[in-house]
């Protein structure tokens, strides 16, 4: 079995009965890494001819998603960085459409894209352009035409890139298959050919996959298609599903390092003192030869030395850290000379963990609490932003450094959208963070998300000013929830505040914030109603008193 994508490519376009052919179309097929973390796109578009130049709108929306694509991050999902790329790319299609023509019918088009990942393929669709799979010599249509039937004999297209300015993009994901064949067609083709035909074509002509796009395309110009005709066509050769042995192999490729000790050498850094231990890692302070700054060192445990999964955990760790640069998360440093072994450098933080900070500062006043949240809060929308999860916000895992910066540390747990949707034969472990800190619905086997990020970020403010949690202590077994409000532990504090907190730390997902800012937002803000968050029946009781005060002052007003 390959352990990598291959991918036979066919294809054929001609003018046909227009004057000018508006089709545009490419396949994108990466080197690694690329190839793993995105994997290999084809795309197909029909420029719309009632527009002013749907030429020019195809050209540009083929070219554009196969460069944009591969400038995504490679942490976002298929579906996340497709999306971003067709809406920013239908806004300038609509917007340069209306300032060359003035017009919203200036540059229009079709278009249809598959993206195959791993053993996944994702399918992107706006029009009547077309994508089938032919497997086993069976055809079956992917897409759904986008068009409106207006009378028996005219029809119109409903949906299509760069006719409005927000667009509404057919997805969804299939699972591939090798020997599948995915033929991509423009609406001069498949209307002038039944699916029988087409799949025949592509069987008899196997071995030569651009003869067969052009025979398509020769058949259904010669049904009398009036329109510019093209035909692509993808053949899965091989999938990148590699065994567990090559992934082991490629996992152990650097052994782990000895344990180290003050005065010790390793690979330029000078290693001054242990800085923390555990049977999973090792953290040492050292000093850059080269630059002669202090970094920490993070190296695997000698009890994981022959566990792919605890490898492949710790090479995320890694991966994460290079990929995140904010000043509120910490630094991952990349490598400059060569490894002689396994570890990570990060930068050294000089301070106390939030942990020790609360201890220091029982139930501060709400500013402090306030510009700490906040910075964590920004660190959090860093990870947010590249579709990662961190999954283990709580007070050990925070450092305030000595100019009081706060950032996160300590990315084990993070979750990853882009990696989740690599196959691969090694077993990923799942850490979901720690007691007290984390979301309910992980302990009730749901997939977190960023409002899990926003329950555990909820608990830490709530312990800053009570220095009790939320829920209490609590377990696995624990089922029912039951919120204490921060005014029993702290009686000074504003309900608009406790209010908040308790949104926060929601059990159920959907009823907590839906993003940072908005938490941040009721943490500074009074609510003009927090009673009737915080106690409903004490504050219609005192509605219904006050409107009765005012029936009865109106009514000795009348009867003057």
């Amino acid at each position: 079995m390959s352990n990598t994508l291959s991918l036979s490519v066919g294809h054929y376009s001609q003018t046909g009965r227009k004057a000018k052919n508006q089709d545009s179309f490419g396949v994108l097929t990466p080197e690694e890494p690329l190839l793993t973390s995105k994997g290999a796109v084809a795309v197909i578009a029909d420029g719309v001819s009632s527009s002013e130049d749907g030429g020019k709108a195809s050209d540009y929306s083929v070219k554009c998603f196969l460069s944009d694509y591969y400038s995504t991050p490679e942490s976002w999902s298929v579906k996340t960085a497709g999306q971003k790329i067709l809406t920013a790319l239908n806004r300038w299609l609509y917007g340069q459409g209306y300032h060359i023509y003035g017009t919203n019918k200036g540059l229009v088009t079709t278009l249809s894209i598959l993206v195959i990942k791993s053993t996944t393929g994702h399918i992107f669709h706006l029009g009547d352009t077309r994508i089938y799979r032919l497997h086993n010599k069976e055809i079956e249509c992917l897409t759904q035409d986008h068009r409106i039937q207006v009378s028996e004999d005219k029809e119109y297209l409903s949906r299509a890139m760069g006719i409005e300015l927000n667009i509404e993009i057919d997805y969804r994901s299939i699972s591939v298959n090798e020997g599948d064949y995915f033929l991509f067609s423009t609406d001069g083709v498949h209307e002038y050919l039944t699916d029988k035909e087409i799949a025949d074509y592509l069987y008899n002509n196997t071995s030569d996959l651009n003869k067969a796009c052009q025979l398509i395309t020769d058949n259904a110009y010669a049904n009398n298609s009036p329109d510019n005709l093209t035909c692509q066509i993808i053949r899965v050769d091989s999938l990148a599903n590699p065994d567990a042995h090559t992934v082991y192999k490629k996992l152990t490729e650097l052994p782990f390092p000895p344990p180290l000790s003050a005065g010790m050498q390793l690979d330029g850094y000078n290693i001054l003192r242990e800085l923390y231990a555990s049977s999973h890692v090792q953290l040492y302070i050292a000093v850059d030869q080269d630059t002669n700054k202090k970094v920490v060192l993070k190296t695997p445990s000698l009890n994981f030395e022959e566990d792919p999964a605890y490898i492949d955990l710790f090479l995320h760790e890694e991966w994460i850290g290079k990929r995140l640069t904010h000043p509120h998360v910490m630094k991952v440093y990349e490598h400059k000379r060569h490894r002689q072994c396994l570890y990570y450098v990060s930068e050294y933080i000089e301070g106390q963990t939030l942990r020790a900070w609360m201890r220091d500062n029982p139930q501060p006043p709400i500013s402090e609490m306030r510009v700490i949240i906040e910075q964590i809060a920004s660190g959090l929308r860093a990870f947010h932003r590249m579709e990662m999860i961190h999954q283990d916000i709580k007070p050990e895992n925070i450092m305030i450094d000595k100019h009081d910066t706060v950032k996160i540390i300590d990315f084990g747990s993070t979750k990853i959208a882009g990696l989740e949707e690599i196959t691969t034969p090694i077993e990923r472990i799942k850490l979901l963070g720690t007691k007290n800190y984390t979301a309910p619905e992980y302990l009730q086997g749901y997939t977190g998300s960023n409002r899990s990020d926003i329950f555990s970020l909820g608990t830490i403010a709530y312990e800053m000013l009570t220095g009790q949690l939320p829920f209490g202590e609590l377990d696995k077994k624990s089922q029912r929830l039951n919120y204490i409000s921060a005014c029993n532990y702290n009686p000074d504090l504003p309900m608009w505040v406790d209010c908040a907190l308790k949104k926060a730390v929601h059990p159920n997902p959907t009823r907590r914030y839906e993003s940072l800012s908005e938490f941040l937002y009721d943490l500074s803000h009074p609510s003009p109603f927090p009673l009737r968050e915080k106690n409903p029946v004490a504050f219609w009781k005192r509605t219904s008193m006050a409107a009765m005060v005012i029936n009865f002052v109106l009514l000795l007003l009348l009867l003057k």
